[in-house]
């Protein structure tokens, strides 16, 4: 099967990589469409020491099982449901896990990909394969009102301007009033405008200590020093970013201000699908720019551009643009 790789050589694709042998609880999905993530991008760059295929924001036909025949999205954490994190309801913590294009489990930028049945979730009609591969990130978008209480009267800033913090700043739109969000790029935080989300450009921001909420979408090691700028005493700092880099920040703000810290990763699937099916999230034309999984190299050289959004694989159309 085709496939596009990470080695000690970089990002390649594979005209020739060979197909996935699903375990026992596993299923193969035909994959449809992949998105590059920031994520994808770090492990590029050397985070998490990851070899093999990437890919985790899919939308798939799954080949077999109960679900055979039908459109599907996958959870990225492939658990064993068995020990005490999983039983207990950690299974994203689970200490035996591996995770799909990230950990141990190659990934979706391929024509297959082998995922766990309990992982995968049915996609309506109703929603299309542009919107599914969004499914992962939104879903950890909604992860943030799952760890913390949310309220109208907070005072909430997101920090960068990409995917996750478009829709972590449309998730956190509904419960709260006052929002804003912070980027470099105009033509990406416009997008945020025409839903009537204030926005503010970086090089216009007063750094002052006056947020209740600072919500870390970055991908960058300078989200953090800069969060850290902008929660008042005793606020919260929600970290959505992963990087490759090694930060190099003072941690005794934390405890002079008593901030909590809440790291924030994977989210519920069901409630981002059901929250699509009844349009509470505007996902449309997202998507930017299509790539076929040979053109692997100008699809990343384009994801760091600053004039695209989201870049996908069309991989079941041989004939993407």
């Amino acid at each position: 099967m085709r496939a596009i790789c990470l080695d000690q050589n970089g990002v390649r694709f594979q005209p020739e990589h060979a197909s996935p042998v699903p375990l026992s609880e596993e299923v193969l999905v035909d994959v449809i469409e992949a998105g590059i993530c920031e994520t994808d991008l770090q492990l590029a760059q050397g985070y998490m020491g990851f070899v093999g295929v990437l890919g985790h924001e899919f939308v798939g036909m799954a080949r077999s099982g109960p679900f055979a025949g039908a459109r599907v999205v996958g959870e990225i954490n492939c658990n064993c449901r068995k020990c005490p994190r999983c039983l207990s309801g950690l299974g994203n913590h689970c200490a035996h896990r591996t995770v799909v294009g990230i950990h141990q489990h190659d990934g979706a930028f391929a024509d297959q990909v082998a995922i766990p049945h309990a992982s995968l979730h049915l996609v309506p009609d109703s929603i299309s394969d542009d919107q599914a591969v969004l499914i992962e990130p939104l879903a950890a978008a909604l992860q943030i009102q799952q760890q913390i209480e949310l309220s109208p009267k907070q005072s909430v800033i997101v920090l960068g301007d990409g995917r996750l913090a478009n829709l972590c700043a449309q998730v956190l739109s509904l419960q709260v009033k006052n929002i804003q969000v912070v980027g470099k790029h105009e033509l990406k935080l416009s997008r945020l405008k025409r839903l009537g989300i204030k926005t503010i450009q970086l090089q216009d921001l007063v750094c002052e200590k006056e947020f209740d909420l600072v919500v870390d979408c970055t991908g960058s090691v300078t989200g953090l020093p800069l969060a850290l700028q902008l929660v008042r005493p005793r606020g919260t700092i929600v970290m959505k970013t992963t990087v490759a880099a090694d930060h190099n920040v003072s941690l005794a703000p934390i405890v002079i201000d008593e901030i909590n810290m809440v790291g924030s990763r994977c989210g519920p699937f069901g409630l981002a699908i059901e929250s699509l099916k009844a349009g509470r999230f505007d996902l449309s034309n997202l998507v930017t720019h299509r790539f076929k999984l040979e053109e692997a190299t100008d699809a990343f050289r384009t994801a760091v551009d600053p004039s695209a959004f989201k870049v996908v694989f069309d991989v079941a159309n041989s004939s993407a643009k």
